[in-house]
């Protein structure tokens, strides 16, 4: 096969019905173009979802992270970037980078950066699975790590068993992804969807954490806890459990974590 470059370059346009009030991207979609560039990335380079099926193998995210200065505005076309920073047997880690976009945009803006962790597992068993076994450990040959991500690594979110309980949920149609669980990015929404929009009117969302612990499925109820950073009233912990629809324990199935700062400059205010 042949080699091409490291590093996958997609243009997007921040489309209308895609925005929020403040006439800027929703946070939501955003995830949605950073994952669509990761597969688009990992398919021109032989190790896409579609070929991973075919092996009875898929990509599972694993945790995500998205720091923004400043979100596209309204028909704004961005592009995002991604590449792999490293590669080990069962994990890779992925950054992104969002950035202007333009014929006439010889110095592009940079809006913000993502990281993001996946794991590679069989579908039938759903046991973790050796990235290097495909085709022959292709993926070694993409990994790129002269290229800086300034943002913060990942880190883990600890919350104390007490938080409060805002809210419980059915999953429905969709929130339903293509491998049959719950949408990456539909915990994103709903977990931002705890906020009301006077909050958003007021506060600008600067970055988000989420790590994902377990799968949920089609008719669970997801219940989310909160928790208010004791230092900083500005920032939240969330962690998210699902109780069965068919009956069981109620069990965690991720954690996430919010920082928001008081807009500069008019940035999602309105």
């Amino acid at each position: 096969m042949e080699i091409i470059d490291k590093i996958g370059k997609y243009d997007n346009l921040a489309e209308p019905f895609h925005c929020d009030f403040s006439h800027r991207l929703f946070m939501g979609n955003l995830g949605n173009h950073l994952l669509n560039a990761a597969d688009f990335h990992s398919r021109d380079r032989g190790f896409g979802m579609d070929y991973l099926n075919s092996i009875n193998k898929t990509w599972v995210l694993s945790r995500l992270a998205i720091e923004m200065d400043e979100m596209p505005m309204q028909y704004e076309n961005f592009c995002v970037e991604t590449w792999i920073e490293s590669a080990m047997r069962y994990f890779t880690n992925r950054s992104f980078r969002i950035v202007s976009s333009s014929d006439n945009d010889t110095r592009p803006k940079t809006y913000g950066y993502g990281r993001s962790i996946w794991a590679m597992i069989d579908t039938e068993t759903r046991q973790p699975s050796n990235i290097f076994d495909v085709n022959d450990g292709t993926i070694m040959k993409y990994v790129e790590n002269e290229k800086e991500n300034p943002m913060e690594k990942l880190s883990r979110v600890k919350m104390a068993d007490d938080a409060e309980l805002v809210r419980t949920i059915e999953t429905l149609y969709h929130d339903v992804d293509i491998n049959g669980h719950i949408n990456s990015v539909k915990y994103i929404e709903h977990v931002l969807d705890l906020f009301p929009l006077e909050w958003y009117r007021e506060n600008t969302l600067k970055r988000f954490d989420i790590a994902y612990v377990a799968e949920s499925y089609y008719g669970d109820r997801l219940n989310f806890y909160r928790e208010t950073d004791a230092e900083d009233a500005l920032a939240f912990k969330i962690r998210i459990t699902k109780t069965p629809s068919r009956g069981g324990e109620e069990v965690e199935v991720c954690r996430s974590k919010l920082k928001f700062v008081q807009p500069i400059n008019g940035f999602q205010k309105i």
